[in-house]
């Protein structure tokens, strides 16, 4: 008897229990399953931390279904934006740091930017750049030889640069190889490589800047000249009491595009000065380049003269866009005169 309410208690048990190792994972989806799959294997990080943020969420179900639904494209559009920002890097550093003086990054930055993959220029902008430069510093110290040729006049010229370049990143960059707890290994790093980087943010920058408003001034003004352009061809076209109406209308819509020009004209003629300015100051490192001796400006030598130059486009670039809005002011204002009665 004791025996069969044992095996009694048994079945019941299994019963109750249930099957177990294909019921668990039948219990989610195929959503669910491949949506784990790409935490697992796909190289993208931002892919796969969106994944992770849906099988996490307090409905899972649901979250893997939007993952599915749109998620994933979203995600692999925001990858493809990181990986064109580490393609941008990759490709700044390359050009900022020579193989001469820079060696472990230059070969980095090369691997990086040559890759199929995504991944290895992600690794490299995380965490590659960063150990590249401490084997190329390493390198460097033991040698000893750019540090023993640093000379009071090169800490003075870091020094004039810390308190008088016109570049904001140039400044930050000579303010840290000046620091008080900096090491000769600093400066020397500042020549080797950090100098050509901070001048080509700041050349950069300064592009991304005027690009941008220039950018969002031309779409607006386009659709103000527009309107300008055809109020004046309808108030010409107008007769009788409604003319006066229409012509005071077209000269409000020419007023209009004037005062779209004032930014733009006092931007670009700003910019004139700031890559002058520049320009000048590359020169001047140029200069003195040329006449230092040592290893430490040699590598400031092969990019000074090239800096000058780009700043010196940018100078001519800059009075071209000036006079586009100068024109344009002139027209906005010769057609308002035009509806007003005044001498155009």
């Amino acid at each position: 008897m004791r025996i069969l309410i044992v095996t009694v208690a048994l079945l019941a048990g299994t019963a109750l229990a249930g099957p177990a190792p294909a019921a668990a994972v039948d219990q989610h989806s195929a959503n669910w399953s491949r949506t784990r799959a790409v935490t697992l294997v796909d190289p993208r990080s931002s892919v796969r931390a969106a994944a992770w943020g849906a099988l996490v969420s307090n409905d899972v179900e649901a979250a893997v279904a939007r993952f599915v639904a749109s998620g994933f494209a979203f995600a692999k559009l925001r990858a493809a934006q990181n990986d064109a920002r580490n393609t941008d890097f990759a490709r700044r550093v390359l050009a900022t740091h020579t193989a001469e003086f820079a060696p472990e990054v230059h070969a980095a930055a090369q691997f990086a930017l040559t890759s199929r993959f995504a991944a290895d220029r992600e690794a490299f902008a995380r965490t590659g750049y960063a150990a590249a430069k401490a084997r190329d510093r390493q390198a460097r110290e033991a040698t000893g030889e750019q540090a023993a040729a640093l000379e009071q006049f090169d800490r003075d010229f870091v020094g004039s640069l810390r308190d008088t370049d016109p570049g904001e990143q140039v400044r930050a960059a000579a303010t840290f190889a000046l620091r008080p707890a900096a090491t000769d290994a600093d400066l020397v790093e500042f020549f080797a490589y950090e100098w050509a980087n901070a001048a080509a943010l700041d050349l950069e920058a300064f592009r991304i800047r005027v690009t941008d408003e220039d950018m969002r001034w031309r779409a607006g003004v386009a659709r103000l000249l527009s309107t300008a352009r055809d109020a004046e061809t309808a108030a010409l076209a107008t007769a009788g009491e409604a003319a006066g109406q229409a012509r005071a209308l077209a000269a409000r819509a020419w007023g209009d595009v004037s005062a779209q020009t004032g930014s733009p004209r006092v931007v670009w003629g700003q910019a004139q000065a700031v890559a002058e300015e520049q320009a000048a100051n590359w020169r001047r490192v140029a200069g003195a380049a040329g006449a230092a001796t040592g290893p430490n400006w040699n590598v400031v030598l092969g990019t000074a003269g090239a800096t000058a130059e780009s700043w010196a486009a940018e100078r001519e670039q800059a009075a071209e866009q000036a006079a586009y809005w100068s024109g344009l002011f002139s027209e906005a204002l010769a057609g308002e005169q035009r509806m007003t009665g005044g001498a155009a």
